[in-house]
């Protein structure tokens, strides 16, 4: 597969204020397991293979386990996941397909059950910048990492 345009070349200022935004967001407080889960659900329903990619490598090397990581497209079928990754993982899906299964009043009463308004605020605008990131590496066909070129 052939990357269609090279859009950190054709945008490098608008990419660099994307970094920014990524930046804080990932500062806002959430355990890093937790961020690592989220944006690798969202990537998995977007089909981002190099979202999926970076994301499953970068969990890994803090400390996240394989088994974990493998099933997390199918966790509602698994015990390894805490009542507050589920919740998350239902947030994830709900404004991940926006339009098809918006969350509803119940959903968030659910979801705040497990977290703060700050970290409602923290894991929604991380759901939004993991989408925002798979639509650009989808539309413009982003190549993930080879075994070779990601262990160097």
């Amino acid at each position: 597969m052939q990357p269609r345009l090279n859009y950190w070349g054709a945008a490098p200022e608008l990419m660099q204020n994307f970094i920014s935004l990524n930046t804080a967001i990932e500062a806002a407080g959430l355990e890093a397991s937790l961020r690592h889960l989220v944006k690798l659900r969202a990537s998995q329903i977007n089909g981002c293979a190099y979202c999926v990619d970076m994301h499953t490598r970068e969990a890994r090397k803090d400390g996240e386990t394989e088994q974990r990581l493998y099933l997390v497209s199918a966790w509602h079928d698994s015990f390894l996941y805490s009542e507050r990754e589920r919740a998350a993982f239902k947030w994830t899906e709900a404004l991940t397909h926006l339009g098809e299964r918006a969350p509803n009043d119940a959903l968030f009463e659910e979801v705040r059950t497990h977290f703060s308004e700050a970290e409602m605020v923290a894991l929604t605008s991380i759901i939004t910048m993991i989408n925002t990131w798979n639509r650009l590496s989808v539309a413009f066909r982003a190549v993930h990492a080879t075994e070779e070129f990601a262990a160097a």
